[in-house]
């Protein structure tokens, strides 16, 4: 099964040849990831595969994983919305800004696991924030599972963080670092061996599952993770076709990028990474390494001290026209709703 899956992979490799199936279009997909980790290895080639059969060969998808085609992870959505590329799959606070009312799915202990949360997410985006995708077709949204600290000496109380340099992977996680006494370092998931190895930053908040790829557990040995039903923070990642491709299609074709996109979709992306959580942590486990769980009266102390990243989130979109409370509230219910599904 992995090397069926990988075969597709092998696309990017190599010069494509003419082939006996008739093929009407080939789509490029840019990514910044390379294709062992969850979610291209879970998501996106099951995605491919689903999309290929479906059309019966007339659709084809070419994989470009770590930025094969050039530019930084932060221009991947434009990338899509201009046409240089077919698909993308990105991190949405890369783009500091540019997806404000999404931004409140990285909001400190909303999170539960990633594939209910992930389900969330899609289902607020569609009643909340389509406006923010109008550029492209949007496929699905999700998120990772509970964010949590890797770091070089333990955190087992809310003053370790004080002065800490601490890689936070959007403007609201670094906002809520910051807020928490951390000294916030913003840098793009693939940077964080090196800073850790240089010593560039102390610790990183990133879920298990991307340790697997990042070797995180050999580049550090204390792990902090939170107790409750809700997670310390998620990250948003939207995957998502350029319109006009979309819109080249005809209509069949059409219908089976439809068929392929939206509240299912997202939570099998979710559903990635909540199994190499696993997996991640249990490769901590067995590297010997410190795994701090806070308790419940420790947690509440985060929970208070973070609801000041909420509180200042509320009054920028306040400022910014949008009512912030109401965004919030939507959230909260909707990953209430899928987790007691």
């Amino acid at each position: 099964m992995f090397a069926r899956r990988f075969a597709t992979v092998a696309l990017v490799c190599a010069a494509l040849l003419p082939s006996a199936n008739a093929q009407e279009v080939t789509l490029r997909l840019h990514q910044f990831l390379p294709m062992t980790d969850s979610v291209p290895r879970e998501g996106l080639i099951p995605w491919a595969e689903a999309i290929e059969a479906e059309s019966e060969g007339r659709i084809q998808i070419e994989f470009y994983p770590s930025m094969m085609l050039g530019g930084a992870p932060a221009d991947l959505f434009s990338q899509a919305q201009d046409g240089a590329v077919d698909l993308i799959w990105t991190v949405l606070g890369y783009t500091p800004g540019r997806f404000p009312k999404s931004e409140v799915f990285e909001m400190p202990f909303l999170v539960t696991n990633a594939e209910d949360t992930s389900r969330a997410f899609q289902r607020y985006v569609e009643d909340n924030a389509m406006d923010e995708f109008s550029g492209v077709k949007l496929i699905a949204v999700h998120t990772h599972g509970p964010g949590l600290f890797h770091s070089n000496r333990p955190i087992t109380a809310l003053e370790d963080l004080a002065g800490m340099k601490i890689r936070g992977g959007s403007r609201v996680i670094s906002s809520m670092l910051a807020d928490l006494g951390a000294e916030a370092i913003g840098m793009p998931v693939p940077e964080v061996p090196e800073s850790l190895s240089r010593g560039v930053i102390d610790g990183a908040t990133i879920p298990w599952q991307v340790t697997l790829a990042l070797r995180t557990s050999e580049l550090v040995t204390n792990h902090t993770e939170f107790s409750g039903d809700h997670g310390f923070y998620t990250q948003t990642f939207a995957f998502v076709m350029n319109r006009a491709a979309y819109e080249g299609l005809p209509d069949d074709l059409k219908a089976v990028i439809d068929a392929n996109s939206g509240v299912e979709w997202a939570g099998r992306f979710g559903a990635a990474n909540d199994v190499d959580d696993l997996v991640g942590r249990q490769e901590a486990v067995d590297a010997g390494n410190t795994i701090v769980v806070l308790d419940d009266g420790e947690t509440a102390r985060w929970r208070a001290a973070a609801q000041v990243t909420i509180d200042n989130w509320l009054t920028e979109m306040d400022a910014a026209g949008l009512d912030g409370a109401a965004l919030y509230e939507s959230a909260q219910a909707l990953v209430a709703e899928e987790s007691a599904r």
